[in-house]
């Protein structure tokens, strides 16, 4: 009994309030037809398993990388849904030592999905015990200590490892490897995070016109985590400011108020370029150096802020730190210099 509440408190709950269940379970995509986007991905997993149930097989362990908020769990819950198997949510600072796994483990049954974010944080005791249990379905436990020492080995039922991480390069060569299906998720087009804006007004129940859902798709990073949290955010204004119907009026204030300009970029990213640029010379420096300037911490500048100024072009990553690019000096309203460090050429 004491195995299996171990077990329980460690496998953690998707959704802790009211809230949340109608923003993220509601919302969430629940098959192949209501996921927009990733197609290519899609494509090979839905292939993967077809032929795993038609094996009758357990599907190979998948692991799933790529920015945050792009669809690794709803991912995973579709995996599970189409393989007709439960699915056990945990992370990877939630499992703390190898007992802790071995009970998870354990109390999984034949064709369940263990879906494990933030793989990469796992610790070296517990992923050396996951390999025997991705590759050959056993655990080994040792029993005893010191010349006594044995080791026990329980059969563990078919199972299928479903594996998140942002920071896939953290993730070492023999656990990566150990995975049979292995795709990165890519950022979403507009025209993608309008529709899945769409359809989450609609399960919301929420009315929204042409011209909001441009203006949230824009904003939204090509992030669909983002952009629930931004229709989210312009329902409650519109609620309270009118009678519930998000215009663009509603959706323009309700932005203003938010301090999202008109390419998704927040406090925090015009925080970290005006370091750069103002207070850096436009760079290049280094990101512990820029952390330390905007009191910010260095994995939520590498995961939540690099990714997509990078991607739109405002960042460079350098041998000799980041740089603030002529779009990021534009944007923000600032004169870009006739000479930098990285162009000795005096532009007359």
């Amino acid at each position: 009994m004491a195995t299996k509440n171990k077990s329980e408190s460690i496998i953690k709950q998707e959704v802790e309030t009211p809230e949340e269940e109608v923003l993220i379970t509601s919302v969430r995509a629940q098959d192949w037809g209501e996921f927009l986007g990733q197609e290519n991905i899609k494509k090979s997993i839905s292939i993967a398993i077809a032929a795993a149930k038609k094996r009758k097989e357990a599907l190979e362990h998948v692991l799933l990388y790529g920015p945050p908020g792009l669809g690794k769990t709803t991912l995973s819950h579709i995996i599970a849904k189409e393989m007709g198997s439960n699915i056990r949510v945990t992370s990877g600072p939630a499992i703390e030592r190898a007992g802790d796994l071995a009970s998870i483990l354990t109390n999984l049954e034949k064709g369940d999905v263990l879906f494990i974010d933030e793989i990469h944080r796992l610790n070296t005791v517990v992923e050396e015990t996951l390999y025997p249990a991705m590759e050959d379905y056993a655990l080994d436990i040792v029993v005893g200590k010191g010349p006594s020492a044995r080791t026990l080995r329980l059969d563990l039922p078919p199972f299928t490892i479903v594996g998140a991480t942002t920071r896939v390069g953290l993730l070492s060569a023999p656990l990566r490897d150990r995975f049979g299906v292995i795709h990165r998720l890519n950022f979403y087009q507009p025209e993608e995070l309008m529709k899945i804006i769409k359809n989450a007004a609609d399960k919301l129940q929420v009315e929204i016109d042409q011209e909001s859902l441009q203006a949230l798709a824009a904003r939204s990073r090509g992030t669909p985590r983002i952009a629930l949290k931004l229709l989210k955010r312009v329902r409650d204004f519109s609620q309270v400011h009118g009678e519930g119907k998000i215009t663009m009026s509603f959706t323009k204030q309700a932005l203003a108020m938010l301090e999202v300009d008109s390419l998704g970029l927040d406090t925090m990213d015009t925080r970290y370029l005006q370091a750069i640029i103002l207070k850096h010379n436009g760079g290049p420096v280094g990101l512990q150096t820029i952390a330390s300037t905007i009191s910010e911490d260095i994995g939520t500048l590498e995961d939540m802020v690099e990714p997509y100024l990078l991607q739109i072009g405002f960042l460079q990553r350098t041998a000799r730190g980041r740089v603030a690019t002529k779009h990021a000096y534009e944007h923000l309203g600032v004169a870009y210099p006739l000479s930098t460090d990285n162009d000795q050429q005096k532009l007359i």
